[in-house]
């Protein structure tokens, strides 16, 4: 079950997240523990979240490879090294919608939000290249927290994509 789709303005936002290169078969698998090191490293570095924890696409590549950083949103700018870098989320028009069922389905939801986009004429922030889509901003927030509800079929998923300006 999705939300209808809006047109939402945000602020530019700093983050921190571990960038990694995985195929679609690994996703489920190699990524999900990433967030958990991401809060680790935030909570020895005293940084502090500003938002859930996300899946932020930044190369997209179907049928070989996506990159992308799991992360979260910060309060305020954090000096990192290592593993675990800072960016920026760009400010912006984006399209918000909501998804709430199980991480399997969420393919099926972005499909839709793409569709619908492209029914009301809008143009993404993402650039064609040789090595797949470049996105300016593609995410997923995750607003449940699977301590509070193990049933992964309520999780509430909010597809968050940049539109060009």
């Amino acid at each position: 079950m999705s939300s209808e789709p809006q047109i939402i303005e945000r602020a530019e936002q700093p983050y921190v997240a571990i960038k990694v290169i995985v195929s679609m078969d690994e996703l489920g698998t190699a990524v999900p523990p990433l967030n958990q090191q991401v809060f680790s490293w935030l909570g020895e570095h005293g940084g502090t979240p500003a938002g859930p924890p996300f899946w932020k696409y930044n190369v997209i590549d179907m049928p070989n490879h996506l990159e992308l950083e799991p992360g979260i949103a910060v309060a305020q700018t954090v000096t990192s090294n290592g593993r675990v870098q800072a960016g920026v989320l760009p400010a912006g028009r984006y399209v918000s919608m909501h998804h709430i069922g199980h991480p399997s389905t969420l393919m099926e939801a972005t499909g839709s939000l793409l569709q619908w986009a492209a029914a009301q004429g809008l143009r993404w922030d993402v650039q064609q290249t040789p090595e797949g889509e470049h996105w300016a901003c593609r995410l997923e927030l995750y607003h449940t927290d699977p301590r509070e509800e193990p049933d992964m079929n309520r999780w509430d998923t909010e597809l968050l994509f940049k539109l060009a300006d």
